[in-house]
């Protein structure tokens, strides 16, 4: 053995816990979003003036405004809600406050919301495909969230995770209706003359169908599809 030499195996530096911590981004992209998408919405409501409402009466409903009022309030504390559910920073160091907040998602935002939402619906002022939507939009929505909130009873925590996302999808596709209104207004409308037969009426009663169907459908799909995702394989270093 020459003078000086180490043949020791040189030593490996302790490696570092790795971190399961990731930055997610789109978190705060949708809460900007629904907090947008409220501060345009609400103040109609709040303010408790028919004459404001975006959705004309029904004839021989004359309650119709304040069904809205409590459609368009309690879906509002369900959207905020469902942002504080699906955060994961609160999820993990705050799980009281999630618990807390799926409650009042629950029964101070989708049930309450989703039951004027069967009433105002089935008369709806934009035709009877529009109705059959929202009606079926409403038992939907109802049923997802109970469907979770009893699987989280049972400690089925899977199932409820399952049936929360779908609720989630439901409740954020008012957001992706009102995208969806415009752009079928900007295709529809040169057929008015020939299509619609110059009818004003006929033509909002799309719009408003297209809207209404597309939204939430595209909403569960999606989330169904991100539900039955396979998960990606790890690569070798």
């Amino acid at each position: 053995m020459t003078a000086g030499t180490d043949l020791r195996p040189p030593r490996v530096p302790a490696q570092q816990p790795r971190t399961t911590k990731k930055r997610r981004p789109w978190i705060g992209v949708l809460g900007l979003v629904v907090v947008a998408f409220l501060a345009y919405s609400l103040p109609p409501y709040l303010a408790l003036d028919p004459a404001q409402s975006r959705v004309p009466a029904p004839a021989g409903f004359g309650a119709h405004y304040w069904f809205l009022v409590g459609h368009v309030v309690f879906g509002s504390i369900a959207m905020i809600c469902a942002v504080v559910q699906i955060w994961p920073w609160i999820r993990r160091r705050f799980p009281v406050l999630h618990r807390y907040a799926g409650r009042a998602y629950v029964f101070g935002g989708v049930l309450p919301s989703g039951a004027m939402a069967l009433t105002i619906g089935a008369a709806s002022p934009f035709g009877p495909a529009t109705r059959a939507s929202d009606v079926m939009l409403a038992v939907i929505w109802i049923g997802c969230t109970w469907s979770g909130y009893r699987a989280a009873r049972d400690r089925r925590f899977g199932d409820h995770r399952r049936w929360m996302i779908r609720s989630f999808a439901l409740t954020m596709s008012i957001i992706l209706n009102r995208l969806i209104s415009p752009i079928a207004i900007v295709i529809l409308e040169p057929q008015l003359p020939t299509t619609f037969g110059g009818s004003e009426t006929a033509l909002m009663q799309s719009v408003a169908a297209i809207a209404a169907w597309v939204s939430w459908t595209v909403a569960l799909v999606g989330a169904q599809l991100w539900l039955e995702r396979k998960p990606k394989k790890a690569v070798a270093a």
